[in-house]
């Protein structure tokens, strides 16, 4: 028991073996966020811009994406509250805003690791607030304006599917720069890049 106990505390990004609907969707999203970072982890500016192909997709380019996309999940779609910082005043999102969520001209890997990390950081803080409100079942303001009725529980699903998509991007991406392969990171892992929220925190 001890010795399943210190794996799991190495481990912490695993989801729960046999927990309730919003356990298992929290612990699938927490996983995929830890893999993604940790294949986005420790690189410098020529690491996060490289490509692989034909394809002009980069590690850079995906940490923005997600970052954008986790705003957008638990702001925006949750309340229908105003994109805030970094994203307000710096494009129309009622436009074409695809190019900017992947653009990431002037900016180097701090700031990318940063918006990440602070991202996810605000959508927890979010989505436990919401949770602790009314569940999965309550209606967001994602389709309002359509007279749909959408759940927090779509939100949490679009999110997993979004990066379970872009986790994939990176294992070939992070695979092209310096070899690294893997399905999860290792036991014991932190970030070595920025403040990560997901991981193993420092003086654990």
């Amino acid at each position: 028991m001890a010795e399943a106990t210190e794996a799991a505390a190495q481990t912490p990004w695993e989801p729960p073996l046999a927990g309730s609907e919003v356990e298992h969707l929290l612990g699938a999203l927490n996983r995929l966020r830890t893999t993604f970072r940790w294949k986005t982890d420790d690189l410098d500016a020529e690491g996060l811009s490289r490509t692989v192909g034909a394809s002009a997709l980069t590690l850079g380019n995906l940490l923005k994406h997600l970052a954008c996309a986790e705003d957008e999940k638990f702001g925006m779609a949750l309340s229908g509250a105003a994109y805030g910082p970094p994203w307000a005043g710096m494009v129309d999102f009622d436009g074409s805003p695809h190019d900017y969520m992947f653009s990431t001209d002037g900016m180097g890997p701090a700031e990318l690791y940063r918006g990440w990390d602070e991202a996810v950081r605000r959508s927890d803080q979010r989505l436990q607030v919401a949770l602790a409100h009314q569940g999965l079942d309550q209606r967001v303001a994602l389709g309002a304006d359509e007279g749909l009725e959408v759940s927090l529980r779509r939100l949490l699903y679009d999110l997993v599917e979004e990066y379970g998509r872009h986790t994939g991007h990176a294992d070939l991406l992070r695979e092209a720069v310096d070899g690294r392969v893997g399905e999860d990171p290792p036991q014991g892992w932190s970030a070595v890049s920025g403040n990560s929220p997901v991981g193993i925190s420092p003086g654990k």
